[in-house]
């Protein structure tokens, strides 16, 4: 046989052996290896997988944690903002009811001080209208008279009054509210008594001084001088 015939016939030889190698069945030992290397490669995906699940998880836990914190604290904060403009708008409010009851006080007081110089700017003074009243006594009471024969008590309140430039209203009710009120234990000549309520009095006449005022009483008595503890006033007003 020569050199080329047996390097053809070594050459069928191996390549038949790889072939045969190569399509005969894996052994047993190492089909074992191969399982055991999948099932190792599977459980590795697997432990990745659930550390990947779990930190994922946990991830989503903080950043609920974190998300209801940052609510809560809006949440605060919120509050917070609602109790300071409750706070601020409580506190203006107090302010601007101060500020309308200080206007509402310099009103009355700047009406009580024009009423005042009004009822004070005649020519007369306190002993005119007492003269006036004291030369009225004895003379007699008609209802809806105002003088000079006969008088009413607020038609000879009025009659004095109008001796000194001051100009009473008709009526013992309106009269009463005239002036500014005074106790009965600070009277002074001149000032007006009424009986009955402020603004309702049902008769009124003038403190004369030494416990004793002069008014038109009724029809039985006429104009009369009396002391006080005769017929006690309800209270008072000053108009000069």
């Amino acid at each position: 046989m020569n050199r080329s015939l047996r390097v053809s016939a070594t050459g069928g030889v191996l390549g038949a052996i790889a072939f045969t190698t190569a399509m005969s069945p894996a052994s047993p030992l190492a089909d074992k290896a191969s399982a055991k290397s999948e099932a190792a490669a599977e459980t590795g995906a697997v432990s990745e997988v659930s550390h990947t699940v779990a930190g994922s998880s946990a991830t989503a836990a903080d950043s609920l944690k974190t998300t209801a914190l940052q609510y809560e604290v809006r949440q605060a904060e919120a509050k917070a903002t609602d109790r300071a403009l409750e706070a601020a708008q409580k506190k203006a409010a107090a302010a601007e009811r101060k500020a309308e009851a200080r206007e509402k006080a310099a009103e009355v007081r700047a009406s009580r001080s024009t009423g005042r110089t009004d009822l004070s700017s005649g020519s007369g003074n306190v002993s005119s209208v007492i003269s006036f009243l004291k030369a009225q006594v004895g003379k007699s009471y008609v209802l809806g008279a105002s003088g000079p024969s006969s008088y009413d008590c607020s038609g000879l309140t009025q009659a004095a009054f109008k001796q000194v430039g001051v100009s009473l209203p008709r009526t013992s009710q309106t009269q009463s509210l005239e002036g500014t009120p005074v106790s009965m234990d600070a009277l002074q000549e001149g000032d007006l008594l009424y009986w009955g309520g402020r603004g309702s009095a049902y008769h009124i006449g003038v403190y004369v001084g030494g416990g004793k005022f002069i008014g038109a009483q009724n029809s039985s008595t006429g104009v009369v001088e009396k002391p006080l503890d005769y017929d006690p006033p309800s209270g008072a007003v000053r108009v000069l």
